[in-house]
């Protein structure tokens, strides 16, 4: 699959790749990343590939990220407008004022006219809520997003890290209210983070919302590079990530390395196919440093998963999920009477009549 099978990204018109370009990389403010130069061919090698999805957000690199952007891109219309550029807001870029974060429409407003500032363009194709605002009503922001819509300077909206309730109320309080509607959803979604499988993901395919997942390779963790025998190095700075390997990512591990020897490919490519396989995924957020690391997370794209390697590899990254999820997994071979739907197959349960005279 070529990065130019492009894809509708929820119920809407705009079409993306079907690998999404991250910028959190772009920039070296957090001491960490990629330079100017590198950054700007990362973003070249990307398009001239095919791909058209770009996500950053205020906060990146302090602002940096989207001021490369814009720097490379901005200042030259017919090249941005061939571009999907998405970026955040909600997050406060300037400490001690407690109305420059938060989705509130004081800094929604003012967020936006900075990031189009920094990108150097008239609109921003995607504008995310970033992270969950606990003080804020949340029609608040969807109306400060509808008057933004409204006004040409963002054209769709998405909500970021929400859980999956607000998602669904807030789509159904945009249908009331005729606003613009949630498009999509970005989460975290990989081999490492499926509990996104209960709610979130059956959520979004039925509120009509792409899903757009983020660290599929779980911070570096599914790369390959740690193994039973090469751990992460304890002196090392803790990731978030790295911190929390246990037994059973490890046996994740296992299996990916196994599979990526049968599949010919890197252990990093068959955590990013299996994440673009999953249903209702739309565009995977894919990061890069070097244009190496680019050209082999793209290369993912052409990995093709038998049934029996996918099955192994659910297998050892299945994770409970919260009651009902789990119970109502459980529970179709009670609903299915032995039968077969929609594909699920399910054993007759010994707690129904198996035959007509035990029937009351």
């Amino acid at each position: 699959m070529p990065l130019t099978n492009y894809v509708s990204l929820g119920r809407s018109g705009l079409r993306v790749s079907p690998m999404c370009l991250g910028a959190m990389t772009f920039g070296l403010d957090w001491g960490w990343g990629s330079d100017v130069e590198t950054s700007q061919k990362v973003i070249d090698t990307y398009i001239e590939r095919g791909g058209n999805f770009i996500d950053t957000a205020n906060m990146y690199t302090k602002g940096h990220s989207e001021k490369i952007i814009g720097d490379h891109l901005g200042k030259h219309a017919s090249r941005r407008d061939r571009v999907v550029i998405a970026t955040k807001c909600t997050g406060n870029m300037f400490l001690g004022d407690p109305n420059a974060g938060g989705g509130g429409r004081k800094n929604i407003l003012d967020a936006v006219d900075h990031s189009l500032r920094r990108l150097q363009t008239d609109y921003i194709d995607l504008l995310w809520a970033h992270f969950l605002d606990p003080h804020t009503p949340i029609e608040e922001t969807l109306h400060t997003f509808d008057q933004l819509v409204r006004s040409g300077k963002v054209r769709y909206v998405g909500l970021s890290d929400h859980p999956a309730w607000i998602c669904a109320r807030s789509q159904e309080i945009a249908r009331a209210n005729r606003w613009a509607p949630i498009t999509a959803i970005q989460i975290e979604y990989s081999l490492g983070e499926r509990t996104v499988e209960g709610e979130l993901i059956p959520m979004a395919r039925e509120m009509g919302m792409g899903v757009t997942p983020w660290s599929p390779l779980k911070g570096g963790v599914l790369t390959g590079k740690y193994t039973r025998d090469s751990k992460p190095d304890e002196g090392r700075v803790k990731s978030g990530w790295t911190d929390n390997i246990d037994e059973k990512t490890y046996g994740i591990i296992d299996v990916l390395v196994d599979v990526s020897k049968q599949a010919a490919c890197t252990p990093a490519q068959v955590a990013l196919a299996w994440v673009q396989s999953r249903s209702g995924v739309t565009s995977t957020i894919i990061g890069a440093r070097t244009l190496e690391q680019l050209d082999a997370n793209l290369a993912a794209l052409e990995v093709s998963l038998s049934d029996e390697q996918i099955a192994r590899l659910d297998e050892a990254s299945a994770v409970r999920q919260a009651f009902p999820f789990d119970f109502n997994a459980r529970i179709t071979q009670e609903i299915q009477g032995g039968t077969t739907v929609n594909g699920l197959k399910r054993s007759p349960t010994p707690l129904a009549p198996q035959n007509d005279d035990e029937r009351h």
